[in-house]
């Protein structure tokens, strides 16, 4: 059995004077301790036992929402919570919960009775890329089963806590900090961390990595391509950096590729949201693979007829938490689209997902009626001209607007190399509108898609 090991650096952070070591935690560390005890064992378990226990959690999540959230009262009615094989086969007729209805619902879906020993309840706001930004509540309770899974996923790729953690996002200031968070400090001592806000233009955000050589590097996958063709570009590397990590957006096919070639190393995506958490962690030894976090939501992917996919298959992903109870999402449709994976080779038996493709305004829609992924590698692009950005808007059925920042004004042998490329790679001869653009700025949630279908369903 794989072992997540901890690298001799990361000495447990003890609370009690004068002990330094076997530790002793304080009482946030141990609880984390504990649960990561657990998870380190049942990540392990076959399926049938993972889906056991996730069930009974299920069932006690469902009793709370179906007797104290108002919005659940009817839409759980008659559902057999005391019988967990009756529930399992009565589970897919329970409507789905979309996005547009649980911002209708509002307070609707928050629960009336939390229980106390959950915490204090907190209040969130998802960042809107789909035009519907959603006020949310969470517990304590859940906020710290986050934490939970935010260290599994540092042990999973065997950081070395003693070193510099840096972060290029949102939500956060050019800033100094002592440690790499409340949920990783609480269990290990840990070295600074050092955080930018991911809108600092991308020449900065390579001068400030440079200056400020960290040994982990958590950005947007965007944005990450962006800083390794930047880097590639003035032929730097920051010397100590030995692992980047990214989130929040759809992964680019050709990133872990130029990881390696541009600064020799391996990347780790999660897949999260706002409202759940984190949803998906890499696989730490299969690329590719990402392992659902089902101790702590259940994931199903479902086909056009809302039937689960089989392994190789692509649906819509639908999520329940199991451990928010001041706010539980049942049968949620986050609007992401993702591939399942078959059983990991890693010999886990968390569910896999192989890839996620975002969200259904992403697919490209040919005359035809049909409609796929598109994919636009980097190199294929920068082998015809000095590009830097770029983003398509599909705005008609035979209509392809691309904004492209450029080093210099392109040539006209160059802006025909880039319409050839892109009708090969999109399968059709579309009309390819070329736009010279100073800067493509991101979502007001610092998010970025390269490209959006704009015409109606």
């Amino acid at each position: 059995m794989w072992s997540p090991g901890i690298v001799t650096e990361a000495l447990p952070r003890s609370t009690v004077t004068g002990l330094h070591w076997p530790a002793l935690p304080d009482s946030v560390g141990a609880s984390l301790l504990a649960v990561h005890y657990q998870l380190a064992r049942s990540e392990w378990w076959p399926a049938r036992q993972l889906t056991a226990a996730s069930t009974e959690q299920l069932a006690a999540l469902l009793r709370h929402a179906r007797d104290t959230v108002p919005a659940y009262t009817q839409r759980l009615a008659g559902l057999p919570l005391d019988d967990p094989q009756a529930l399992t086969g009565a589970w897919h007729q329970l409507p789905l919960l979309r996005r547009a209805e649980a911002q209708a619902l509002g307070d609707e879906l928050h629960s009336r009775a939390v229980p106390a020993d959950h915490g204090r309840v907190i209040e969130y706001h998802t960042s809107g890329s789909t035009g519907r930004p959603l006020r949310g509540v969470e517990t304590e309770l859940s906020h710290f089963f986050f934490g939970a899974l935010n260290l599994r996923e540092h042990l999973w790729q065997r950081r070395d806590f003693a070193g510099t953690f840096a972060a290029i996002r949102t939500k956060v200031a050019d800033a100094h900090l002592p440690g790499w968070g409340r949920a990783i400090e609480a269990v290990f001592r840990t070295g600074p961390a050092v955080t930018l806000p991911i809108h600092t233009p991308l020449d900065q955000q390579l001068d400030w990595l440079l200056e400020h050589d960290p040994d982990y590097l958590l950005t947007h996958p965007s944005n990450l391509r962006g800083l390794l063709l930047a880097a590639r570009d003035r032929g730097v590397r920051p010397a100590r950096l030995r692992g980047l990590g990214s989130f929040g957006e759809q992964l680019p096919d050709d990133l872990h590729g130029l990881c390696r070639d541009v600064w020799g190393l391996s990347l780790a995506d999660v897949y999260s949201c706002e409202e759940a958490g984190y949803i998906a962690l890499q696989c730490p030894q299969v690329e590719g693979h990402y392992h659902v976090q089902a101790e702590h939501l259940l994931v199903e992917v479902l086909d056009a007829a809302g039937q689960p996919c089989a392994a190789g298959a692509t649906g819509e992903v639908v999520l329940t938490t199991l451990h928010n109870f001041a706010m539980p999402l049942i049968r949620y449709a986050i609007g992401d689209f993702a591939q399942v994976g078959p059983p990991c080779p890693c010999g886990r038996g968390l569910p896999v997902l192989r890839r996620i493709h975002g969200r259904a305004r992403n697919l490209l829609r040919l005359p035809d009626g049909s409609r796929q992924w598109p994919s636009f590698p980097a190199d294929d692009w920068l082998a015809i001209a000095p590009v830097r950005q770029f983003r398509l808007r599909q705005t008609a059925i035979e209509r392809i607007e691309v904004e492209l920042v450029t080093a210099r004004p392109l040539e006209s042998a160059e802006e025909s190399a880039l319409r050839q490329m892109l009708q090969s790679r999109l399968g059709h001869p579309f009309q390819i509108v070329l736009q010279p653009v100073a800067d493509i700025p991101r979502s007001p949630g610092g998010k970025f898609e390269d490209f959006v279908c704009e015409i109606d369903a």
